[in-house]
C-alpha cells in the first residue's frame, strides 16, 4: 500500500508539474519569511540543561544566593602602582554604569587590603618588614619629606654613603641600582617607563602584583547573538575613556563565561559565509560527479534548499528558537535530505537508461527506490526522535527539529523532485550508472565472504578493549579557539585563585557549618585551598597589630614631617649631577656587579641632566607618581586595626555571606588545571565529601555525566526503536540483523578509530554520532531491500553509485567543518567525516558479504503476523513501465531512442 501511494504520487507529481512546482516554491518562500523572521538562538546556556535535575537545582540555588560574576576584567600595568591606580579608576567609572552593570567589584583590591594588607602576612614575614623599616626609617622620611626626582636622588644618595661606609656592600644596591638605570634610560628614549617603589621595598619581582581583576555582573540581552556584546563594549569604552593606556601603561582585557561565550557565538558568524561558500562549492562538484547532469544537479540544489526552508519553519514553530547544539540542524539537514534525492536520482538514471523515456523512468524509479527512501526516511527520523525524551535539551530539540526535518526531506524528494525532472527534462542516459570497475570486488566478495566477515568482526572485536580508554572531553574551554582574546585571557588566570575557574563551590546554611566543611574538604589530597569568609580574617592579629603600631611610632614622624618645596629644573640637574659623582666614587672603589650597575646608572644621570627638560619631565613622571602611591599605601596600612566579620566590608563581605546567613565555601584544586582526569578526580571526590556542591567545577562535570547519559539512553532508544520498524516491516528476524550488524560493526570501528588517533568525544562532536545512526541505517536499508529484490553484485551496482555518491556528499558537508577555526566545531568535522567513512565502508563492502547472494525462496522465514505488505514484497531487477495514459502523457522521446535496450 505504502508502495502504491508513492508510486500514484510521484505520477501525480509528473502530470501536475508545474502546478506541484508552483505550490512548492510557494510553501518554501513563505517559510523562509516565517523562519527568517522567526530566527533566533537561545544564547543561554544554562538552559540546554532541565531545571529539574538534582546537579541543575544546586547550580540555580547557588547562584541565586552568590550570583556570579560573567565578566572579569584584568588590568595589567608595568608595575604594582600603576595597576592599582588603573584598576581604582576603571572600577569607579564602571559603577557608575547601571544600564550595563549590576555589579562590579575588585577582587583582593580596594580600601580594605590597602589598610589591612599588613596583616595577611604571615607574622614572620611581618617580622622581617618591621625590622627593616626600622632602619629605613631616614630614607622614608626624605621622600615623604620630599617627594620629588630630587627626594629620590636623595635616598639613593642615603644608600651610596651607607656603602662606602661599610654598612653593607654595594653589591646589595644592585638591584634598585638597575631598577633606577632600566628607568632613567626608558625615559631618555622616549619609551613608556614607571619605577616601582613597592617591588623595590618588597625586594623581589611578584607577577600576580602587576595584575588586578574586576568582577562584573553584566546585563546580557540574550536577544542578540551575542547577549554580553555591550558590556564588553562599555568595559572597552570606560578603559579607553579613561586613556588608561597613556596614563597608567595599562591594558585591560576580558574574560569569563560571557566574553568567551560571546566570541564563540561571533567566531561562528564569522566563519559562517567561508564555511557555507567552500560546502556548497564542494557538494556541487560531488553532485556533478554523482548525476553528470545541470538538470539534476538543480533539482536536486532546489529540493534541498525548499526542504531546508520548510523543515527550518517547522522547527522554530515548535522549539521557538534554536540553541547552540540545535543550530546543527541546518548542517544535519543538508548532509542527509541530499541523499534522499541523490539515491533517487541515480535510480531514476538507471531507470531512464533502460527505458529511455522520462516519466515512465521517474514512476519506475520510485516503485524501486520509493519503499527503501521511506523505510530509511522512518528509521532516520526514530533515530532522531529518540533523543527527544533525554535530558539534554540541547540533543533533544535537535532531535525533535531534525526527525521532522528527515520526513520533509523524503516527502520533497518524491514530489517536488520529480516534478523539477519532468520540467527540466535531462537528456537520456547513455550509460548504465553502475561501478564496473568495482567488478573485482564483488567477485572478491563472493569468493571470501565468510573470510571478510569473520576477519572484520574479529578485529572489530579484538580492538574492542580500546573503548575503555575512550575519553570524553567535558572541559568546555577545549572547545574554544585559544588564540581568541577571552580564552587566552582565561588561561592565563587559571592558577589563580580570584579567578576560580575550576572552583567547587558548597552552599552551607551557616558561617560556622562552612567553617566545618572547609575543615573536612580540606583534607582531600585532590584540594589545594579552601576559601571561606574566615580566610578574609587574618590569624595572629594581636601579635601582627603590635608590630603595626611599633612601625607606626618610628615611621609616622618621618611620614608626617614638613613637606619641601618641588624643585626647579636646575635644582634637579644638580641633584642629578651631585648623585652621578657619588656613585662614580663609591664605583672606584669596589668592583663586581654592584660596582657595574653604579657605573651604568652614574652615566644616564649625567645624560639626564644633559638632556631636555622634557626628558626630565619623562624621569619625574616614572618616578614621583609610584612614590606617592606606595607612601599613600604605606600610611593606610600603618593605620590597620583589628578585622572580623563584622568589619569586612558589606560588597566585600556579600561574596561570601548572604543577608540570609548562608555561607560560601570555594575549593580549589591541586594539579594541572588543564587535565581533565585531575579535574574529574578533583570533583568526584569534593562531591563525596559534600553532595550538595556546586560551582564551576561541578557543574562541568554533571554537564558531561549528563550529556554522555543522554547519548547512552538515546542510542539505546533509537537502536530499540529501529530494530521494531525492521521487524515490523522487514518481517524477517535474519533481514533486520542484516541491517543492524553493519550499523554496529561502523559504530565501533568509529570510537575505536578515534581512540587510534587521539580523537576524543565533547560536547560538540558527539553529534556525529547521531549523524552515523541515521545515515548508517539508510544505507543498510538501500542495501537490505536491494538484496531482497534478487540484487546481485551490490558493490558494482547502481545501489552503490548512489550510496558512496550520496556519502561523499554528506561528508564534503560535514567536512568542511573541519576548516573551522574553532577547535570544537573542527572536531565536529573530523569525527563525522570519520563516522561517515566507517559508515560507507560497513555499508558498501561488509555488507554485501554478509548478506550473500539473494534468496531463492521469496517468502520469509519469520513473519509478525499477516501477509508482508506489497510495499516490501520481492521483485524482479526490471520492470515494464505502467500503461500509457491517453491525452496526458506529454513524453516525446520514442521508444527507438533508448540505448542499450
Amino acid at each position: 500500500m505504502l508502495k502504491s501511494a508513492i508510486v500514484r504520487l510521484v505520477e501525480l507529481c509528473t502530470y501536475r508539474a508545474r502546478t506541484v512546482i508552483a505550490l512548492m516554491l510557494a510553501l518554501a518562500l513563505l517559510s523562509a519569511f516565517y523562519a527568517v523572521q522567526h530566527f533566533a538562538i537561545a544564547t543561554d546556556i544554562k538552559n540546554l540543561f532541565p531545571r529539574d535535575l538534582p546537579w541543575t537545582q544546586r547550580a540555580y540555588q547557588y547562584m541565586a544566593a552568590f550570583p556570579q560574576p560573567g565578566i572579569l576584567a584584568v588590568v595589567e600595568a608595568p608595575t604594582p602602582e600603576l595597576t592599582e591606580q588603573a584598576a581604582a579608576k576603571l572600577t569607579a567609572a564602571l559603577a557608575k554604569d547601571h544600564a550595563h552593570f549590576r555589579s562590579v567589584d575588585e577582587l583582593r583590591g580596594g580600601p580594605f587590603f590597602a589598610r589591612n594588607g599588613l596583616l595577611f602576612l604571615p607574622s614572620g614575614q611581618l617580622a622581617r618588614v618591621a625590622g627593616s623599616m626600622d632602619q629605613a626609617a631616614p630614607l622614608i622620611g626624605a621622600l615623604a619629606s620630599d617627594p620629588s626626582l630630587r627626594g629620590a636622588l636623595t635616598a639613593l644618595n642615603y644608600g651610596v654613603v651607607g656603602a662606602a661606609n661599610g654598612a653593607y656592600k654595594l653589591d646589595a644596591l644592585a638591584r634598585p641600582m638597575t631598577m633606577a638605570g632600566d628607568t632613567v634610560a626608558a625615559a631618555l628614549a622616549g619609551r613608556p617607563a614607571s619605577f616601582s617603589w613597592q617591588e623595590l621595598a618588597g625586594g623581589r619581582h611578584d607577577p600576580d602584583r602587576l595584575r588586578r581583576i574586576i568582577a562584573i555582573d553584566p546585563v546580557l540581552q540574550y536577544r542578540a547573538l551575542q547577549p554580553g556584546r555591550a558590556a564588553t563594549d562599555a568595559v572597552t569604552q570606560a578603559a579607553r575613556q579613561l586613556d588608561l593606556a597613556a596614563n597608567y601603561q595599562a591594558r585591560v582585557r576580558l574574560t569569563g563565561l560571557v566574553p568567551i561565550n560571546d566570541g564563540q557565538f561571533g567566531a561562528l558568524q564569522k566563519d559562517a559565509g567561508v564555511d557555507l561558500a567552500v560546502t556548497v562549492g564542494a557538494v556541487l562538484i560531488v553532485l556533478w560527479l554523482a548525476l553528470r547532469s545541470w538538470q539534476l544537479i538543480v533539482a536536486a540544489a532546489v529540493c534541498v534548499s525548499c526542504g531546508l526552508a520548510i523543515a527550518a519553519a517547522l522547527g522554530l514553530f515548535l522549539v521557538g528558537a534554536l540553541n547552540p547544539i540545535s543550530v546543527a540542524f541546518f548542517v544535519l539537514f543538508v548532509g542527509l535530505g541530499v541523499d534522499f534525492s541523490i539515491q533517487f536520482s541515480v535510480r531514476y538514471r538507471a531507470e531512464r537508461h533502460e527505458t529511455g523515456r522520462l516519466r515512465p523512468a521517474l514512476v519506475a524509479a520510485s516503485r524501486k527506490a520509493g519503499g527503501p527512501l521511506a523505510l530509511a526516511a522512518a528509521a532516520t527520523a526514530i533515530g532522531f526522535a529518540s533523543f527527544v525524551p533525554t535530558s539534554y535539551r540541547g540533543l533533544s530539540e535537535l532531535g525533535e527539529i531534525a526527525g521532522l526535518g528527515m520526513i520533509v526531506a523524503f516527502l520533497v524528494s518524491i514530489t517536488l523532485l520529480p516534478a523539477l525532472l519532468t520540467v527540466l527534462r535531462p537528456p537520456p542516459e547513455p550509460r548504465p550508472m553502475r561501478f564496473a570497475a568495482l567488478a573485482p570486488v564483488d567477485r572478491f566478495l563472493q569468493h571470501h565472504r565468510i573470510a571478510v566477515v569473520g576477519g572484520t568482526l574479529g578485529a572489530v572485536v579484538l580492538a574492542s578493549p580500546l573503548l575503555l580508554w575512550l575519553p570524553f572531553d567535558f572541559n568546555p574551554l577545549h572547545l574554544q579557539n585559544p588564540h581568541e582574546p577571552a580564552v587566552a585571557t582565561f588561561l592565563d588566570l587559571r592558577k589563580m585563585p580570584e579567578a576560580g575557574a575550576n572552583a567547587v563551590d558548597v552552599l552551607a546554611p551557616s558561617l560556622a557549618a562552612a567553617e566545618v566543611t572547609a575543615a573536612r574538604v580540606a583534607k582531600l589530597p585532590e584540594v589545594a585551598q579552601t576559601v571561606t569568609l574566615t580566610s578574609l580574617i587574618p590569624a595572629d592579629q594581636d601579635k601582627k597589630l603590635a608590630l603595626i603600631r611599633q612601625m607606626k611610632a618610628k615611621l609616622a614622624p618621618a611620614l608626617d614631617g614638613a613637606r619641601k618645596k618641588p624643585p626647579t629644573d636646575a635644582e634637579n640637574i644638580s641633584a642629578l649631577l651631585s648623585s652621578a659623582g657619588s656613585l662614580l666614587q663609591v664605583s672606584e672603589a669596589g668592583s663586581g656587579k654592584g660596582a657595574a650597575a653604579a657605573q651604568r646608572l652614574a652615566g644616564l644621570l649625567i645624560k639626564l641632566a644633559e638632556a631636555s627638560p622634557q626628558a626630565r619631565a619623562r624621569a619625574t613622571e616614572a618616578f614621583v607618581p609610584p612614590l606617592r602611591v606606595s607612601l599613600a599605601d604605606l600610611r593606610a596600612a600603618l593605620d590597620a586595626g583589628p578585622v572580623t566579620a563584622a568589619t569586612v566590608p558589606p560588597v566585600l563581605k556579600r561574596l561570601w555571606l548572604t543577608p540570609s546567613g548562608q555561607a560560601r565555601v570555594e575549593v580549589l584544586p591541586k594539579g594541572d588545571p588543564d587535565d581533565t582526569a585531575v579535574l574529574r578526580h578533583f570533583v568526584a571526590a569534593v562531591l563525596k565529601v559534600a553532595p550538595n556542591a556546586s560551582g564551576p567545577g561541578v557543574q562541568l562535570y554533571e554537564a558531561g555525566n549528563t550529556i554522555v547519559r543522554a547519548f547512552i539512553e538515546a542510542g539505546i532508544f533509537a537502536i530499540a526503536a529501529i530494530f521494531l520498524l525492521l521487524l515490523v516491516t522487514l518481517r524477517r528476524f535474519a533481514d533486520v540483523l542484516m541491517t543492524l550488524v553493519p550499523l554496529m560493526v561502523a559504530a565501533v570501528l568509529t570510537l575505536e578509530l578515534c581512540v587510534v588517533i587521539g580523537l576524543p568525544l565533547n560536547f560538540a562532536n558527539i553529534i556525529a554520532l547521531p549523524l552515523l545512526l541515521g545515515v548508517g541505517v539508510a544505507f543498510k536499508i538501500y542495501y537490505v531491500m536491494a538484496w531482497r529484490r534478487g540484487q546481485t553484485a551490490p558493490v558494482q551496482s547502481t545501489l552503490s553509485r548512489a550510496v558512496v555518491f550520496s556519502a561523499l556528499t554528506t561528508g564534503t558537508a560535514f567536512g568542511s567543518l573541519a576548516l573551522s577555526s574553532q577547535p570544537g566545531m573542527a572536531s565536529m568535522g573530523e569525527l563525522m567525516g570519520l563516522a561517515l567513512l566507517c559508515t560507507m565502508a560497513a555499508a558498501v563492502l561488509f555488507q554485501p558479504a554478509l548478506m550473500g547472494p539473494p534468496r531463492a525462496a521469496a517468502q520469509p522465514r519469520f513473519r509478525v503476523g499477516g501477509a508482508m505488505p506489497a510495499a516490501w514484497e520481492d521483485e524482479p531487477e526490471t520492470e515494464e513501465p505502467p500503461p500509457r495514459q491517453p491525452g496526458r502523457d506529454t513524453e516525446k522521446e520514442p521508444v527507438s531512442q533508448k540505448v542499450g535496450g
